[in-house]
C-alpha cells in the first residue's frame, strides 16, 4: 500500500515532528514521506536485504531485524508513534507485536487488509478465497499468514487494553467511516495503551 493518497491519509495520524518507528517499513517510502512532509524523525525496521538497501538510498534510518524476535532493544515510550502498515498480517506473533507497539510508542497506527470487505465476502460465498487488488495472491502463495477484519481488530484491542483513538476504513484512496467493515479494503486504527 504505497500510493500517495494512502500515505497522506496515514501520515495525517502522525503529529508533526514526531519520533516514529516504522515496523516492516519496506523500501522506506512511508518514513521518507513523514520526514519530508511532516518533519518526523525515527527508524524503520525491515528484514529484507533489498528493502534495507532501498531505505539507505532514500536516507531513511533502518535497522535490519526480524520482528518475530520482538522489540526488546527499545525502552517504553521511546517513540511518539509506532507504525505497522501492512505488517500485522505477516507476523506469527501478531498479538505480542501489537502489545510491543503500544509499549515502545506513545501511540500506534496499524493498517491491514480488511478481510470482511464485501468483494471478499462474495468470493467466500462462491466457495473461493478472494483475490483482489488489495489481496492479490492465491490462497497457496500469499505472504499473509493472518486474515483479519475491522471488527476483529476492535476485539483484539479491547482484549489487550488498548484505547482506540481513531478508526476508519480506506477504499480507493478515500476514508470510509460508515460501515468500514463492509465497505473498505483496508482497516486503519490509531490507538494507545489504555
Amino acid at each position: 500500500m504505497s500510493d500517495r493518497k494512502t500515505m497522506e491519509i496515514i501520515a495525517s495520524l502522525v503529529p508533526q515532528g514526531s519520533r516514529v518507528l516504522d515496523l516492516g517499513c519496506g523500501d522506506g517510502a512511508m518514513l521518507d514521506f513523514l520526514q519530508q512532509e511532516r518533519g518526523c524523525s525515527g527508524y524503520g525496521i525491515e528484514i529484507d536485504d533489498a528493502n534495507v538497501l532501498a531505505c539507505t538510498k532514500r536516507g531513511v534510518n533502518v535497522i535490519q531485524l526480524n520482528l518475530e524476535e520482538g522489540l526488546s532493544m527499545f525502552g517504553d515510550a521511546t517513540f511518539d508513534v509506532v507504525l505497522q502498515v501492512d505488517t500485522l498480517q505477516h507476523l506469527r506473533n501478531a498479538e505480542v507485536m501489537l502489545r510491543e507497539t503500544a509499549r515502545v510508542g506513545k501511540c500506534g497506527v496499524v493498517a491491514f487488509p480488511n478481510f470482511a470487505h464485501f468483494p471478499n465476502r462474495l468470493s467466500i460465498l462462491r466457495g473461493r478465497m478472494p483475490v483482489t487488488k488489495r489481496l492479490p495472491y492465491q490462497w497457496y502463495d500469499t505472504p499473509n499468514i493472518r486474515v483479519g477484519t475491522f471488527k476483529d481488530f476492535e476485539v483484539l484491542a479491547t482484549k489487550n487494553r488498548l484505547t482506540i483513538l481513531d478508526a476508519f476504513g480506506l477504499q480507493d484512496g478515500q476514508v470510509r467511516r460508515m460501515l468500514p467493515n463492509l465497505l473498505a479494503s483496508t482497516a486503519v486504527f490509531k490507538f494507545e495503551r489504555g
